[in-house]
């Protein structure tokens, strides 16, 4: 798609889809297992390095301090997954367009890319290979609940030859993830990326599900 400028003033978006979902949860299989580093196919790699959001250096010890003992494979992730659910309060109020794993584990406190960047994090320490998502999140299935917005991040973690969803914030499978994009962080999948001085006045978004 060829770049495009715009005059100065502004500028709204919008986007309206329909989508097809299987009404499936997310995939659970308590007896996924790990690869041992030597056996990851090599563009797999990348995801177990540090990456802007993701200091992998910096939180190595703890991780392993936390998660050492536990199960390799599938119970270690889940263990990530629900500690960070734990252990980080979400707000929008907490929103901050810079704050990365380390701090997010010094802090407690952020968004969902927060929750997720660091439950990212601590895999990557632990030789898990994991990525970042970000897409649509309805409440399809579950309670309805009163917030502004339904986009949403998760991550997806590398067991037994495929990659598994998880969502340290929910903390539970859902039905009708709608994914926009994949990456090592938000870097990676940024909602919109500009050139010069931009001020976002206004972001809605809505999903309802369609009976066929």
């Amino acid at each position: 798609m060829p770049a495009s400028t715009r005059p100065r003033g502004r500028l709204r978006i919008t986007n309206d889809s329909l989508v097809e979902d299987s009404g499936e949860k997310d995939v659970v299989n308590p007896q996924a297992q790990q690869h041992a580093v030597s056996e990851l196919p090599s563009e797999i790699l990348q995801f177990l390095m540090g990456s802007r959001y993701c200091e992998v250096d910096r939180l190595s010890d703890v991780a392993w301090s936390l998660f050492g003992s536990t199960q390799p494979g599938w119970s270690r992730v889940q263990a990530v997954c629900e500690w960070c659910h734990k252990n980080v309060i979400f707000g929008y109020e907490h929103a901050c367009a810079t704050r990365t794993a380390f701090e997010v584990f010094q802090e407690r406190k952020g968004v969902c890319r927060d929750f997720m960047h660091l439950a990212v994090t601590f895999l990557r320490c632990l030789n898990i290979p994991a990525r970042y998502a970000t897409g649509y999140l309805g409440d399809i299935g579950v309670p309805p609940v009163d917030l502004p917005m339904d986009f949403s991040a998760w991550y997806e973690v590398y067991l037994d030859n495929r990659w598994y969803t998880f969502d340290a914030r929910h903390n539970e499978p859902r039905i009708g993830r709608i994914l926009m994009a994949r990456g090592r962080d938000a870097v990676d999948v940024a909602l919109t990326t500009s050139f010069g001085p931009t001020k976002l006045e206004k972001f809605t978004v809505w999903t309802d599900e369609v009976k066929s």
